[in-house]
């Protein structure tokens, strides 16, 4: 939290030398502490998930190969298809997949700083 309180103090420092006027500079400090607050919570949620959930990092690069081995072995395989339409766990594959690419739109979104498209160079002559 120190390096968030940090990163914020950094900002409100750096609007202060741009000329940002005092309106703007009032509104973002009132927001410091609830955003502070805001971020604590959910770091402690994240903790308690984490050792609910029993959590860990992979112990061997083996242990991620093999998962996505078995993974791409069974996505091949049409008698692992034929099986989850036949007991309904494709609904839960196909929420799966859409929360997958919800995160990496939202990546993607946060990369272009934009919601739709990217930035037009402009032509300069």
């Amino acid at each position: 939290m120190d390096l968030l309180q940090a990163v914020l103090a950094t900002c409100l420092e750096v609007c202060k030398k741009q000329l940002v006027g005092p309106v703007v500079l009032t509104r973002v400090a009132a927001y410091r502490e609830p955003v502070v607050y805001n971020l604590s919570v959910a770091r402690e949620l994240a903790k308690q998930v984490y050792i609910a959930e029993n959590l860990a990092p992979p112990r061997s690069f083996s242990t991620v190969t093999e998962v996505y081995k078995n993974a791409f072995a069974r996505a091949r395989d049409p008698s692992f298809w034929r099986e989850i339409m036949a007991n309904g766990s494709w609904a839960k594959i196909g929420i799966y997949a859409l929360e997958a690419y919800t995160i990496f739109k939202i990546g993607e979104m946060i990369g272009r700083r934009k919601l739709v498209g990217y930035f037009k160079l402009e032509e300069h002559h």
